[in-house]
């Protein structure tokens, strides 16, 4: 009988696990970034496309934290822990676009769609990086694409004439 114990989290091979927190750990981070700055933007925008820009925020920051929750939990399930407090986030991502008081609608959708592209170069080094390391991490960052690519879009087509 084995011993629970003492019984690894997982048979990832451990260069696997440490290849795919390299990729995964900097989206997770992007990711809970923009969930907060989308929360941000969601109080204080101001507009006549207030409520459709408002809802759509609020979608948009609950991708944002499905998607840093998938990323995260493939890290974990690798047997690796992973860091995203606050102040983790704070050191390692750059200053948001968002603006602390009220804004008026189009620049909070031009400084969401700013800090949504900022994470989609991350959630691209990953799908690029894990082509080599593990497929099944890059399905974890193909997904987090699709998503963030179709939100920005939705964000993109209030400003398109």
């Amino acid at each position: 009988m084995t011993d629970i114990q003492t019984t690894p989290a997982t048979a990832a091979d451990p260069t696997v696990a440490a290849g795919s927190a390299q990729f995964l750990a900097p989206v997770v981070l992007g990711l809970q970034a923009l969930a907060v700055n989308g929360k941000q933007a969601h109080w204080n925008v101001r507009g006549a496309n207030f409520i459709a820009i408002h809802e759509l925020l609020d979608q948009i920051v609950d991708h944002a934290r499905q998607a840093a929750d998938d990323a995260a939990e493939r890290i974990v399930a690798l047997g690796l822990p992973i860091d995203a407090r606050t102040s983790t986030i704070a050191q390692k991502v750059a200053p948001t676009a968002v603006p602390a008081g009220f804004t008026p609608w189009q620049e909070i959708v031009r400084d969401m769609i700013a800090d949504m592209d900022a994470v989609i170069v991350d959630v691209k080094a990953a799908i690029e990086g894990l082509d080599e390391v593990d497929l099944t991490s890059q399905d974890v960052a193909l997904a987090i694409m699709q998503t963030l690519e179709k939100d920005r879009w939705f964000l993109f087509a209030h400003l398109a004439e």
